[in-house]
């Protein structure tokens, strides 16, 4: 058993290495938080024309305020213009907002926190952002979902990926991204990428 004075000594060693490491901790924090976007809406419109149709998403910024305003950062600053969708597979997923046609990758801005813990789950026609093994890696790319995806939730042991609106108009253009004929890459050395470029030409905000 451990004498009260160890313990004390213990308690003030573990102090004294955590307010050692936190002001750089917080100081990584604040890039994770993009720059407020159209403060005054809480549930941003956004029209996404493709080649294929428009989509039109409802954002939530109840729920997840860090991504959609990253999201529309890239919507105001008309960078989503002239990407692709990269990755389809039907019942699945269908992904872009990262690249040109010519799969050059498009300038991103500092990762986000992640927010998919906000009680939003990747659900049939929901949109959400992408990202790399490390949870709080999500910079501009971003995906529908064609099914109940819960494998892609949170869980006790294992970040998700964050959910931030929902399709609100053509869900049937995403369904018909989803079939067109896909195959291995060696441009982006992927598979599931569309034979043919399917763009998304250009976003905008909806008044």
């Amino acid at each position: 058993m451990l004498q009260p004075r160890l313990v004390t000594l213990m308690f003030f060693r573990l102090l004294l290495l955590f307010l050692i490491a936190l002001p750089g901790r917080l100081q990584a924090g604040t890039d994770c938080f993009p720059p407020e976007m159209l403060p005054d809406n809480l549930f941003p419109v956004v029209r996404l024309e493709t080649s294929m149709g428009d989509v039109m998403v409802e954002l939530n910024r109840m729920r997840a305020p860090a991504t959609v305003n990253n999201f529309l950062a890239y919507v105001l600053d008309g960078s989503y213009d002239g990407t692709i969708f990269h990755r389809v597979i039907p019942g699945f997923v269908v992904q872009g907002g990262g690249y040109k046609a010519d799969f050059s990758e498009r300038p991103t801005n500092e990762p986000i926190i992640n927010e998919s813990g906000n009680g939003l789950q990747n659900d049939i026609g929901t949109i959400a952002m992408a990202r790399f093994s490390d949870p709080h890696s999500a910079t501009r790319q971003f995906y529908f979902n064609l099914g109940d995806n819960k494998s892609l939730d949170p869980n006790s042991r294992s970040w998700g990926y964050t959910v931030f609106g929902n399709v609100i108009e053509g869900r049937e253009v995403l369904e018909a991204i989803a079939a067109v004929e896909t195959s291995y890459s060696e441009g982006l050395d992927a598979p599931d990428v569309p034979v043919q470029p399917v763009v998304l030409v250009h976003a905008t905000v909806e008044d």
